[in-house]
């Protein structure tokens, strides 16, 4: 991991970019650090971290506020890194299908999703290898929103992540339901009821399908954009719960 720049936020918080080989990340830590500092990991859309920023650093603010440290890292054929060009049809595919108000089939899914999970679950292992290493960081480890089949993989493979906050999501390979069953640790779920691209029913089997003793769901009125503001307090006091 190197560190290729930093600044203080005007609330105190450090921010800092780094690179891990050839993959961007930013790593955010509280003014004043606990011992040893809880770090959230902060998943989020193939969009690119540059366009995901603000809604980012926002996150990682009132996780600071709140003694943890957070860090997120750059998907796999997003923003600055190289392009992909089979993720980019599969992105085609999907909205064209959309556009023609046609039903999403489970093969335009799955070539949109399991490679991207494929990738991107090392990836983020790589970057927890790294950030758990610095003397700051010290665990445990939550991870939080994001595309749910890549928390959904990481709940399942990674040991060290113990308690995940997700935004259900309908497009999810048949596949990862299976790997839902797997899951064991506290769970936060977060769903929009009104959510125009999300299939209610199809996160609702998902939720049922996690093997987590502790897990809640978390449906408020309105759109994919209208998640109310207490909706973070609640999921805030969730990763207080069980990372501290």
């Amino acid at each position: 991991m190197r560190f290729t720049s930093e600044q203080r936020l005007d609330d105190g918080v450090l921010e800092r970019e780094f690179t891990l080989g050839q993959i961007p990340g930013i790593l955010w830590t509280p003014a004043s650090l606990p011992a040893p500092t809880p770090l959230i990991l902060l998943g989020h859309p193939p969009l690119g971290l540059r366009r995901m920023y603000p809604r980012l650093v926002d996150r990682a603010r009132h996780s600071a506020a709140e003694g943890f440290a957070a860090a997120t890292i750059e998907l796999p054929g997003s923003g600055d890194r190289p392009r992909w060009p089979a993720a980019e049809q599969a992105r085609a595919d999907l909205r064209r299908v959309m556009e023609d108000r046609r039903p999403v089939t489970d093969e335009i899914v799955d070539a949109l999703i399991l490679p991207l999970v494929d990738k991107a679950v090392p990836e983020w292992q790589a970057a927890l290898d790294a950030l758990l290493s610095l003397p700051e960081i010290g665990g445990p480890v939550g991870y939080s929103g994001g595309l749910i089949s890549i928390g959904i993989r990481l709940a399942v493979v990674e040991p060290r992540i113990v308690a995940a906050g997700f935004f259900a999501g309908s497009l999810v390979p048949r596949a990862m339901f299976e790997e839902a069953r797997q899951v064991t640790i506290p769970l936060h779920v977060l769903l929009q009821w009104d959510d125009e691209g999300n299939d209610r029913q199809a996160a609702l089997d998902l939720f049922d399908a996690f093997g987590s003793k502790e897990k809640s769901l978390h449906a408020n009125m309105g759109g994919h954009t209208g998640v109310p503001q207490f909706a973070g307090v609640a999921a805030t006091q969730f990763f207080t719960r069980h990372l501290k």
